[in-house]
């Protein structure tokens, strides 16, 4: 764990409200495609290549998954590559127009879906996909399911938190509604809400600290980094993006979930521990202080003995921090 000065001890220490990206943070971060829901007026094989060949072309976590999927796929040439902020990617290929991207953005070209597939799309979020559509020429051709495991044990590692004070887990994510709801369920998060672009997530956290609100914000890519800075303390994923990285204030080096109560243990105990130090120091100053001023028995020599043992005392209370690390 790498914690970025002072200052972040005493802000992580007071947390009450801890807020989650979902993808490579609760979950492994390496979705892969789970159902794919193909029309049979449009040629298959020749929609997954043109699929593959926009996903290629992207570095998305569900972009990656599709190309691993068809691995030796044929390729089309893309032009005309325009990426719609929060909604997808539309493109030409092979002299075909093609919208790729969630729902929001196929019903803004207004591409027309069938009862069938309307049904078909709710069932595949109701089992916690994750949706991508495509059309080619304003007609659909896939509706693809897509799947990300949750981290081993994440929910043991969210309730330990929830011991050590922090009283809302919330979820805040790209991803359809249904699916992010299956997982604050899952979890027994305490709210969860999809379809949030970066700059929807940043203003949730400032309502969160309006409230009164200690908002810690744990995340991994690029989209994080307004939510990193805004929180009160940001926490990348160490396998995230180098700008994650460099906007928050903790890193867990290894990407390990289950450091994360370990970190917040160990900055509550340091902040306890830094204030013992204090009210000794202080303690012993004044004690000195009003001896010298209301008594006779002290001299220099006494006085410089109780000043150096109280320095010792301090230097030995800090010392217990070390046994933190033998500690789960």
């Amino acid at each position: 764990m790498l914690l970025k000065g002072s200052e972040t001890i005493q802000d992580f220490s007071k947390v009450d409200t801890m807020v989650f990206d979902k993808t490579g943070t609760l979950t492994v971060g390496a979705p892969r495609v789970n159902k794919v829901i193909s029309n049979p007026e449009i040629n298959e094989n020749k929609a997954i290549s043109t699929l593959v060949s926009i996903e290629a072309e992207s570095d998305h976590p569900l972009a990656q998954a599709v190309v691993k999927t068809y691995p030796d796929t044929l390729k089309y040439p893309v032009t005309q590559t325009q990426v719609i902020k929060g909604g997808g990617i539309t493109a030409t290929v092979n002299g075909n127009k093609v919208t790729l991207g969630n729902l929001q953005l196929i019903k803004t070209n207004k591409i027309k879906l069938r009862p069938e597939e309307i049904a078909q799309s709710k069932g595949l979020e109701a089992e916690g996909n994750s949706l991508i559509f495509m059309a080619i020429n304003n007609q659909l051709a896939l509706i693809l399911g897509i799947k990300d495991q949750l981290r081993p044990n994440v929910k043991n590692e969210l309730a330990s938190l929830k011991k050590l004070g922090v009283k809302n887990l919330v979820l805040l994510s790209g991803d359809n509604q249904g699916t992010v709801d299956q997982i604050a369920q899952q979890l027994s998060l305490t709210e969860a809400k999809g379809n949030m672009l970066p700059e929807d997530k940043a203003m949730y956290i400032k309502k969160l600290q309006e409230e009164g609100k200690n908002v810690t914000f744990v995340g991994d890519g690029v989209n994080d980094s307004p939510s990193l800075a805004t929180a009160n303390t940001g926490i990348a994923m160490g396998n995230g993006t180098d700008v994650a990285i460099e906007t928050s204030d903790i890193v867990l080096l290894n990407s390990d979930f289950s450091r994360l109560a370990p970190a917040l243990r160990l900055v509550k105990s340091t902040r306890h521990n830094m204030l013992q130090n204090i009210v000794i120091a202080v303690g012993v100053v004044l004690f000195l202080l009003s001896s010298l001023l209301f008594s006779n028995w002290i001299n220099m020599g006494i006085g410089m003995f109780v000043h150096e043992a109280s320095i010792i005392v301090v230097i030995l209370n800090a010392l217990r921090l070390l046994n933190h690390r033998l500690k789960r």
